[in-house]
């Protein structure tokens, strides 16, 4: 009968009730009180249920936890079923059990294997159940719940892990959940909606990426404490742990903490719980908020267990892919092994090659997907698409792994769509851009890497402001210069401070500009995380002023590009989505200018088209910048679609060949202007082009050094196909030329396209002086060691 009855309170608990998880103690001398590990519930409180005698009560489902219902608030509440009082947890005599910590985050308790330093320094620690999803979004606005909030934009709908506010102080996007000032019984209240084993939570104090906060020195503690302190709305202290076998007081305060408010803490509970709540209730942090205001931002670890209510498969979301690849997060060598896989399956349409390394010196590889790899094909245009220019914005990188995957798959099986990609485009896919910085990030981990760690170069440069600035060139002549015709508006060369040794350029991205030089790519994409939008040039703004709408001379056809990649993604495209951060996408359909965005001069995406005939945007893939491996098959679902339409748009607008009348030969360098439309591109080595365009009629004209300028009407169509727009130019007559010589004159030359070449060429020269200094560095420290 007793049995029966505990059962029936359990099952109306697990059902009705929210959880409160804190450590507690054993009461026999023979069990040792395990250390902290970080986790954000009190270090001096126990909970005693009228079910439990004395400290020693756990019930089946829950050791070292209790419960609380809904209807229970703070530290003291008490429910029909089950109160709360508080003892004070005193250390333990007895010798602690073995630990492994957790890399500046929390601790573990188990037997310490012979491998254990391999692994760690292979990948991070395995958590042994995923996010819930704050950070994701995966779990809404309606699942979370607190005790009070200072105002609607520091709700708890804002305390998710990351979360990002907004410029502006007191608006509705702000950098957490706040409790109200001296708030006893504050909590968080996650409701996971179904049942679920929590296996711990994540934790960071409310931060912002567009405000800097001042760094704190934090005051020392007793070593058994852990507080997040805080003056006014911004959290800048110290969060403790106390780790075994560490016996200095102050040695205990300066391990296993952060003290700072972007850096997550991660707290795994010593026994799972299963229950549909949870509620993180920091009772300890700055003397239980009667000091300050409690602030914070969460992710909960949890295990969703099969439900017997939901019968149906509609009401279970989809987790998984229709396609067998390879959903992983894959570090250096495991991406090399992949993609070396994926040219074996394939060999006579794959190549895998490198632009160059790393500042470590890791390869910058590149998997090439064509039917004729390794050449350019008269006519066919080149796509490229990059990935982990920010290292720690991972998710770009293994959507690019199993786009290589996929294409290879389906074009064995004969997909048509696959096969007329494969054959009439040439397609290069960069994965990782900044090998160096994803390894920052990928040994911490996707929930413990935060919102920086790994976003910049070995040598902290921040690669999408590290290319050249074209823009402000540009401007500044068009502003001084009042003969417009003698204004050049495309193939910018690059400023001669920029070619120096001395210039602080990245390794990477001196290996990018030179890749871009050696193939004439037509159109790329840029893959961030982050956020949910496209956006598209100008990244910069003319007058440097925060933000501000700088359109380009393509601004339809860069409009058309974004809508091409949003209006597909399964997310971007969900009218009922919530904002990631700070800004509403969704009012401007998930695109936007760069510069309206916020100003970023020297990106990537500005060079490219001042620079070159490439036209390329940038995609914000994701809230979350790492996700948990689990999530990647639903988000490679979010994305395929949207891969493959954009890279089909490098086939709109114009193609051709320009030639030489009498030879027939290709014409290189010649000048595609087209009227109305004050940017122009080149044709290349073999003479063809591809001119990218909305559907419509176009006046274009050709000109070249040494050839009589040709000018015809083009129609765009609405086809997926390119319209032919051929050109024969006849060379500049005999007489003309004989004349302008016997007068001592010399021919026109294309000046700007001199300057240009000379400039890359003394940028070659630099890397390659850069390059080999560094690996005699290296050397030398290899020879030494």
């Amino acid at each position: 009968m007793a049995g029966a009855l505990l059962r029936l309170i359990l099952l109306m608990a697990l059902h009705h009730g929210a959880f409160d998880l804190i450590p507690t103690r054993a009461a026999a001398a023979a069990a040792a009180v395990r250390s902290s590990v970080g986790s954000p519930f009190s270090a001096g409180d126990t909970r005693r249920s009228p079910l439990s005698a004395g400290d020693t009560g756990r019930t089946p489902l829950s050791a070292g936890v209790t419960r609380r219902t809904p209807l229970s608030t703070g530290v003291t509440g008490r429910s029909p079923l089950f109160s709360a009082n508080s003892t004070d947890v005193r250390e333990s005599t007895t010798e602690p059990p073995t630990t492994v910590r957790c890399e500046g985050a929390a601790e573990r308790t188990g037997p310490k294997r012979e491998t254990e330093e391999e692994e760690e320094e292979e990948g991070p620690l395995e958590l042994e159940c995923p996010p819930l999803g704050l950070e994701s979004l995966k779990v809404k606005d309606h699942q979370l719940r607190a005790s009070s909030y200072k105002r609607r934009g520091l709700g708890p709908h804002r305390g998710r892990l990351n979360i990002q506010s907004g410029i502006e102080d007191g608006d509705i996007y702000d950098g957490g959940w706040c409790a109200q000032h001296r708030d006893k019984n504050q909590w968080l209240e996650v409701d996971a909606q179904r049942p679920t084993r929590f296996t711990g939570v994540i934790l960071q104090g409310r931060s912002s990426i567009w405000r800097s906060v001042p760094e704190v020195e934090a005051p020392r503690h007793q070593a058994a404490r852990r507080r997040f302190l805080e003056r006014g709305s911004q959290l800048q202290g110290a969060v403790q742990q106390r780790l075994a076998g560490v016996d200095d007081e102050h040695e205990r305060e300066q391990r296993g903490r952060n003290q700072d408010t972007e850096t997550p803490v991660l707290a795994l509970f010593h026994s799972s719980t299963v229950a549909r709540y949870i509620r993180i209730n920091p009772q300890t942090w700055y003397q239980n908020g009667t000091q300050g205001d409690v602030c914070l931002r969460a992710e909960v670890l949890g295990c969703a267990l099969p439900d017997p209510n939901n019968i149906y498969a509609w009401q279970t979301e989809p987790t998984d892919s229709r396609d067998q690849l390879d959903f992983r997060h894959h570090n250096y060598k495991e991406m090399r092994k992949l993609m070396r896989s994926v040219h074996e399956a394939c060999p006579d349409i794959t190549r895998i090659y490198s632009i160059g390394k790393s500042y470590t010196g890791l390869k910058l590889y590149v998997m090439e997907i064509s039917d004729n790899p390794g050449k350019h094909e008269l006519g066919e245009p080149e796509f490229r698409y990059v990935a982990g220019m920010h290292g720690n914005e991972v998710l770009g990188r293994e959507l690019l792994l199993n786009l290589m995957q996929f294409m290879c798959q389906e074009y064995k099986r004969g997909d048509q769509r696959i096969v007329r990609l494969v054959t009439e485009t040439r397609i290069h896919l960069l994965p990782s851009m900044n090998p160096d910085g994803y390894e920052v990030a990928f040994r911490k981990g996707s929930e413990l890497a935060g919102w920086a760690l790994g976003r910049y170069s070995h040598e902290g440069i921040d690669m999408n402001h590290n290319f050249a600035d074209l823009n402000s060139g540009m401007w500044t002549a068009v502003e001084l210069e009042t003969d417009r015709s003698k204004l050049i508006n495309h193939y910018f060369p690059i400023p001669e401070q920029y070619t120096s040794e001395q210039a602080f350029v990245a390794s990477e991205t001196r290996a990018v500009i030179d890749w871009m030089q050696n193939i004439p790519f037509v159109l790329g994409a840029n893959l961030h995380g982050g956020e949910l939008v496209v956006t598209y040039p100008y990244d910069m703004t003319r007058d440097w002023a925060p933000r501000e709408h700088t359109p380009t001379a393509d601004e339809s056809f860069f409009r058309w590009l974004a809508t091409a990649y949003a209006s597909t993604n399964q997310v971007m495209s969900n009218p009922d989505r919530r904002p990631c951060h700070n800004k509403d996408f969704l009012r401007y359909n998930n695109i936007i200018n760069g510069a309206d965005w916020h100003n970023v001069p020297g990106s990537m995406n500005d060079f490219s088209y001042l620079h070159t005939n490439c036209f390329e945007v940038t995609v914000e893939l994701s809230c979350d910048k790492f996700p948990h491996a689990s999530e990647l098959p639903v988000e490679w679902e979010n994305n395929r679609e949207s891969l493959l339409v954009y890279m089909e748009q490098v086939h709109r607008g114009l193609k051709g060949v320009i030639r030489d009348k009498e030879t027939e030969a290709g014409v290189a360098d010649a000048v595609i202007k087209v009227d109305d439309i004050d940017h122009h591109i080149r044709s290349v080595a073999d003479g063809d082009y591809w001119r990218l365009l909305n559907p419509g009629e176009y006046r274009v004209t050709v000109s070249a050094e040494g050839y009589v300028p040709s000018s015809r009407t083009c129609q765009v169509m609405y086809d997926h196909y390119p319209t032919i727009c051929d050109f024969r130019l006849a060379k500049v007559p005999e007489q003309r030329r004989t004349d302008a010589l016997g007068k001592g004159r010399r021919l026109s030359t294309d000046l700007q396209l001199k300057l240009r070449q000379l400039r890359l060429r003394k940028l070659r020269v630099t890397t390659k002086a850069i390059n080999q200094r560094r690996a005699a560095t290296a050397a030398r420290r290899a020879k030494r060691v």
